[in-house]
């Protein structure tokens, strides 16, 4: 894809990541367990620091369009497993293959590092969210019933894995 990039996000990109994860915020509150407002008034150091964990975002012509972040295990027996959060993709940026592969550089660094599973969970309300990734080799494990509330209402979470062996 002409104009593309996917890389991991470092400290000094708190501008890039702030941007994307306010937009994913933005325009899909139902998606995230986080609000907007939870997430702007944090400080650049605060930004930075969470860029501890593995960030990926999709730039095209140099623009921030998506995200991709890897929540890596702390336990020794549950080092294997990592969950993947933050997921968003620009309206316009979808189609195009720019999502499968942005989750393929999660999936590449993730099996890099030792993990040999991926998690997630995702609203049982988003079809399309789920169809993405069966397509990209998830499989739904569980239900969480009632695990947001959006708006007043309870919206159950499909628990969805990815072994990368």
């Amino acid at each position: 894809m002409p104009d593309i990039e996917i890389r991991q996000l470092k400290k000094d990109d708190v501008a890039a990541f702030k941007a994307i994860r306010l937009e994913a915020l933005e325009m899909e509150p139902a998606a995230y367990a986080s609000s907007v407002e939870e997430w702007v008034s944090l400080s650049d150091d605060e930004w930075a620091s969470r860029l501890h964990m593995p960030v990926f975002v999709a730039f095209k012509s140099g623009e921030p369009v998506g995200v991709m972040g890897l929540l890596r295990q702390k336990a020794s027996k549950m080092k294997h497993r990592s969950t993947l959060i933050m997921v968003y993709l620009r309206d316009s940026a979808r189609g195009q293959g720019l999502a499968e592969s942005l989750i393929d550089a999660v999936a590449r660094f993730a099996a890099e590092s030792g993990v040999l599973q991926i998690e997630l969970n995702v609203s049982s309300e988003n079809g399309r969210a789920i169809r993405f990734y069966e397509r990209n080799g998830f499989r739904a494990i569980g239900l969480i019933p009632a695990g947001m509330i959006q708006d007043g209402a309870e919206v159950d979470e499909v628990i969805m894995a990815r072994r990368l062996t």
